[in-house]
């Protein structure tokens, strides 16, 4: 009994790896977000050359996504990050 043979690509896909590091990045781990945000940009680009299998275009833009909310939200912690210490060293301890 033969199974019918899927299209060979010369690369695997990395579409589930850049979703899975999107949502890490958006739940535990902000850096992962931008590392996510890359692959999924670099995943994408491969499907277009015909590298890469095209079925996982959508999981690729998905992580794209993702990435891009997790990299906002990473942003935007750094600056509240940089305003609360700032803050903490312009006002005195002394009116608590």
């Amino acid at each position: 009994m033969s199974f019918p043979q899927a299209a060979a690509y010369p690369q695997s896909s990395q579409a589930t790896t850049a979703l899975v590091m999107g949502i890490l990045g958006i739940v535990c781990c902000g850096p992962l977000a931008i590392v996510a945000w890359v692959m999924a940009n670099k995943e994408l680009e491969e499907i277009a050359s015909g590298m890469r299998n095209p079925q996982n275009e959508g999981t690729a833009k998905a992580a794209k996504v993702i990435g891009v909310i997790g990299t906002v939200l990473l942003g935007i912690g750094l600056v509240f990050l940089i305003l609360f210490i700032s803050g903490a060293m312009i006002l005195p301890f002394e009116d608590l």
